[in-house]
């Protein structure tokens, strides 16, 4: 628990401090550090928990608007970041805050529709072991605020597009 709540008051301050921004083409609200129009949320507002870094991480399938997708355990969309090569991470610093990696300790456990040999992993640059599923990195995207949003779904951001992941390990869409 305090593990969490340091990592949590980490992003804050992060956030707060305007280290990660990015070009979202979208239209969507911006990434931390960005400033908002009146009505959109603030990077605050946008933050939603993710799943605490302690034992293995449980992937599963589950039905959205955009077709069948990959989700974690607390059932928020995982993506995959086009500019990762080789079953490497690209994505750290700011990156990282606004695309939080699916990480794990031990093996991550296949749930309901993933394909077990699929599953995998590779050591991010700060030691910590990220999720892998047909050898593409996942992350979550901070803001999908409810189970089964897709608002990094087609994103340009850091350098490269963001996709959902479908059952057969392949960008949905």
């Amino acid at each position: 628990m305090k593990k969490l709540l340091c990592v949590g008051a980490l992003a804050l301050g992060v956030l707060a401090t305007g280290c990660g921004t990015g070009t979202d083409t979208s239209g969507a609200s911006p990434v931390a550090g960005e400033e908002t129009s009146p009505g959109e949320m603030t990077p605050s507002e946008m933050m939603t928990p993710m799943p605490a870094e302690t034992g293995p991480a449980k992937l599963s399938v589950m039905p959205a608007s955009i077709g069948k997708i990959l989700v974690g355990s607390n059932q928020h969309t995982v993506y995959l970041f086009e500019k990762d090569k080789n079953g490497k991470s690209s994505c750290t610093d700011a990156c990282a805050e606004a695309w939080p990696p699916v990480l794990t300790e031990g093996k991550p456990e296949a749930g309901e529709g993933i394909k077990a040999n699929l599953l995998g992993t590779h050591k991010r640059p700060d030691g910590k072991m990220q999720v892998t599923y047909n050898n593409h990195p996942l992350y979550y995207f901070i803001k999908d605020e409810k189970p089964g949003d897709t608002k990094g779904q087609k994103l340009k951001d850091f350098g490269a597009e963001w996709f959902a992941v479908g059952p057969d390990g392949k960008k949905v869409g």
